[in-house]
């Protein structure tokens, strides 16, 4: 941790003396010497690794070196914000005379630690540096290796579980999967939850995590999320009211399954099972579980299935797909793998690990010779566990992946703590996070983002996160991390006096675990529950950098506490407490100028005020209203930081900034109003990778307040989305007649979103010809008519169509017609009456989703059906298809 707390105080320093020279005048000699130590100390850090941990002397300095940087940053934080808020007060010249001697102060600590690194640089008899290198094979960085996750050894197992699914019963049947952590479980149940014929013969299919800490009013409200909107009634129900209402939905669905994933005690299956309508003989639930008795406890009358570990010879081949993405090995590697694959006892996630590990060493090594030396190495370590229970295997396992990552990677993996366990993350606000967090370094020709993503890709293939969800394009969406891995984070998070995070827990009594005294300690603290007892208790954490939540719950947080949490965390980076709706923007807000990540949620404001120009730092801004428009009064183009500003309403920019420069920085944008897409907007964004654009969209296309013709100058964008406001006016008045011509939208655009935009079908044809153009979603009346007959020559690249709400009736097209098309969704399109039969030609389709769209199942099982016999007649070359249909037709 202490080398990346070096770079960020550095960056701090940078930043601080480019843009805010006037907070530290006349203290330029004594920062020129804080920043001559900090380099000497990042030099040191990257010596220290692995090699030298042996060394006492090295670990202490290192922790001295964590703790000084830790303590100046603290103290420059705390110094600049003071600073801040009383310049904004008119007394700063008053209050603060005299900045320099503060950074000397700083600056001598520092030095004391650096006269320790230069002895040990000196001292070249005692510590030998020779040989070692910033890229030392103890920390592995290289290309990523991209790998299809194969399941080995439960095929048996999945066809067992499967025919219980398919068994008829009396009532409604509970299937327990038993098994100790790491030995499959989640894996088991997911591999027959994706079964195509599951998926086809239980259309009312729902995953529902548990997990340790749950809460039964979460999983209720989960369950009804598949079936329902939720409202704000159903949150104020009790959980009785909520587990009926599941009933009765469960009750008239027919054949339904629900996995009820990693439930810990016989007393949560007690809490959750009110929900089940137990004379529901066409309903199946599949429980994972550590332990036996809550499989007793769910079903009597089964015998629960225990998980075995895997056979040797499964075990090799589980490795060998890891390591090599295939079932082959190089012959003189093949007893040395086996060797290793024995070495994790039939253990599935000790063998993924193990496999990250591995892969590592590939892209580390020059030739095969040094590859098997340092294959052998990891062998002799594995070796030294062998005597450990199976759990405590595993754990050295995760620890032996984590201490070959680099530092950075280290805290990226730390970091998924501050989520709630079974989480899935959003991709795009974790890099957010990380990049605000200083984890992220720059690298030559990439943006920070995919420098992130890279870190993303890199943990992924290590095997210590787990990709959710990919895009159609392979970016991840969304990922989580096993339990075990997060278990040993949280371990990893709190030793050594590192104190790197802590989630706040409520007590029986009351308190919260850790005391609300202790806060003082903690650099990032999360809550997901008892939010508000948290924050009425007035918490202050004066080292807090990162304070999230991500409660289940909508709070509505009391007048009286709406300026709590920036008066307890004032040198927060990063502040996400999106579930907590504010009535009005708190004063104190503005103070937190260390800001750089800001995720906030607000009832009927309508106004981002000017003041938040103060906040320079600030990199992504998401601002949640309940006001169909926003008037941002902030002076975007002076926040020069600013990458993506993100809401919900319709956003109206401040037009004129203090120069003509600021905004190159600004990737995403949106949603903004028609008015504000100006040529002079677009000349100051002109790196815009994403866009959203909410209100009369005729004001675009004719030219009355803006022109879409100035819509070609993004030459970055990547994602647009034009979504068009009916409720100003009349419905007539909205609609719009034409699209612009190819030419003039943006040359790279790759996703597109249209919605209440009430467009004949025959300009379909301008959307075919945009050559890049993979993602097409037609939301809420996008496109008005009975009858669309698609065009040729179009729709070269697109590979996802999202069809929602319109009334077309009729739809003619061929195979050729979309040549690529992998995921076609159709919702709500009720009044179509069939699907055309020559989608089923076109061999990259391989999921096809109708939402209540009921007059076109038949031609989609139709298509179903060709898919299959193609698959049949052509297993090696097509790949599995799914049809999803709902609600269900039984």
């Amino acid at each position: 941790m202490a080398d990346l707390a070096v770079d960020f105080l550095l960056q701090n320093l940078q930043r601080l003396q480019i843009y805010h020279p006037d907070l530290i005048r006349d203290a330029e000699n004594h920062l020129e010497m804080l920043e001559n130590n900090l380099r000497l100390f990042k030099a040191f850090l990257k010596d220290s690794t692995k090699k030298l941990r042996k060394y006492e002397s090295v670990r202490e300095l290192a922790r001295q070196i964590r703790d000084v940087v830790f303590e100046a940053e603290d103290t420059i934080d705390a110094f600049v914000s003071q600073a801040a808020e009383s310049k904004t007060k008119n007394y700063f010249l008053r209050a603060f005379q005299a900045p320099a001697e503060k950074i000397l102060a700083i600056a001598k600590d520092v030095e004391s630690v650096g006269l320790k690194v230069r002895d040990i640089y000196g001292d070249r008899s005692t510590i030998d540096f020779a040989g070692v290198h910033i890229n030392d094979d103890e920390l592995e960085e290289g290309p990523l290796v991209r790998k299809h996750k194969n399941v080995v050894g439960v095929e048996d197992e999945a066809e067992k579980i499967i025919g219980y699914l398919r068994e008829k019963t009396d009532e409604l049947d509970i299937i327990s999967i038993i098994g100790m952590p790491g030995l499959g479980k989640t894996t088991l149940a997911a591999k027959v939850f994706r079964d195509p014929a599951i998926e086809y013969e239980f259309r009312t299919r729902i995953w529902v995590s548990v997990s340790a800490d749950f809460e039964p009013k979460n999983v209720f409200l989960d369950i009804l999320r598949e079936f329902t909107n939720l409202t704000e009634d159903m949150y104020r129900k009790s959980n009785e009211e909520l587990a009926r209402l599941i009933a009765f939905y469960l009750g008239s669905r027919g054949h339904f399954l629900i996995v009820m994933d990693d439930v810990w005690t016989p007393d949560d299956w007690d809490k959750i099972q009110i929900a089940l309508p137990k004379s529901n003989n066409m309903g199946k639930v599949l429980i994972t579980s550590r332990n036996y008795e809550v499989a007793r406890a769910s079903n009597r009358n089964r015998v629960p299935h225990k998980l075995r570990f895997l056979k040797p010879d499964e075990s090799w081949l589980l490795l060998l797909f890891e390591v090599f993405g295939k079932p082959e090995c190089p012959p003189e590697l093949e007893g040395l793998t086996k060797v290793i694959s024995g070495q994790c006892d039939g253990l599935p996630l000790a063998i993924v690990v193990v496999g990250g590990i591995l892969v590592r060493k590939i892209l580390a090594s020059d030739g095969i010779t040094a590859m098997k030396d340092k294959w052998r190495k990891v062998s002799r370590s594995l070796s030294m566990y062998l005597n450990e229970d199976p759990v405590g295997r595993m754990e050295k396992v995760i620890s032996l992946n984590y201490d070959g990552m680099p530092y950075h990677l280290r805290m990226c993996l730390l970091y998924l703590r501050m989520f709630p366990e079974d989480f899935e993350i959003p991709v795009w606000k974790l890099i957010r996070m990380w990049m605000a967090e200083g984890f992220v370094q720059q690298k030559a020709g990439l943006g920070l983002e995919e420098v992130a993503e890279s870190y993303l890709e890199d943990l992924i293939s290590r095997n210590m996160v787990i990709a959710d969800k990919r895009n159609v394009n392979g970016r991840v969406k969304t990922c989580r991390s096993h339990d075990m891995i997060l278990d040993f984070c949280k371990y990893e998070a709190g030793k050594q006096g590192e104190n790197f995070l802590q989630e706040m827990k409520k007590l029986i009594d009351g308190g919260f675990e850790p005391p609300i005294s202790e806060l003082q300690r903690y650099r990032r603290l999360c809550i997901h529950s008892n939010v508000l007892n948290f924050i009425s208790s007035k918490p202050f954490g004066p080292r807090v950098r990162s304070f999230v939540c991500f409660s289940r719950d909508e709070i509505i947080m009391p007048i009286e506490n709406i300026s709590d949490i920036p008066t307890a965390f004032k040198l927060v980076r990063v502040l996400d407490v999106n579930p907590i709706k504010f009535n009005r923007i708190p004063s104190e807000l503005y103070h937190l100028v260390h800001l750089r990540y800001v995720a906030l949620s607000f009832i009927n404001v309508a106004i981002l005020p000017a003041a938040f120009s103060k906040l320079w730092n600030l990199e992504t801004l998401i601002f949640f209203t309940t006001s169909r428009t926003l008037e941002v009064k902030a002076d975007i183009w002076e926040m020069i930081h600013l990458r993506h500003l993100k809401t919900n309403a319709s956003a109206t920019l401040h037009k004129k900034g203090k120069s003509n420069e600021g905004g190159e920085n600004l990737q995403t944008l949106g949603t903004i109003s028609p008015e504000s897409c100006t040529e002079e907007v677009f000349d100051r964004a002109c790196n815009l990778k994403k866009l959203s654009i909410r209100g009369q969209l005729a004001l675009i296309l004719d030219g009355q307040e803006g022109s879409f013709h100035s819509f070609h100058k993004l030459d970055q964008l990547e994602k647009l989305k034009l979504l068009n406001d009916i409720f100003s006016g009349p419905p007539s008045k909205g609609k719009l007649s034409v699209l612009p011509p190819p030419n003039k939208f943006p040359p790279r655009l790759r996703s597109l979103t249209l919605s209440d935009t009430f467009l004949d079908w025959s300009q379909m044809s301008i959307l075919g010809l945009l050559e890049n153009l993979e993602i097409l979603k037609l939301r809420h009346k996008s496109f008005m008519g009975k009858y669309w007959e698609t065009a040729d020559g179009g729709f070269r690249r697109l590979e996802t169509l999202h069809i929602e709400r319109v009334n077309l009736v009729s739809w003619v097209a061929s195979s050729h017609h979309f040549p690529r098309l992998r995921h076609l969704h159709l919702r709500n399109c009720d009044e179509l009456r069939e699907l055309p039969p020559g989608l089923a030609d076109i061999p990259s389709l391989h999921l096809l989703e109708l939402h209540l769209t009921k007059f076109a199942v038949a031609s989609a099982k139709i298509i179903y059906v060709a898919k299959q016999k193609q698959q049949e007649e052509q297993a090696a070359k097509v790949s599995g298809f799914k049809l999803s249909i709902f609600p269900p037709d039984d």
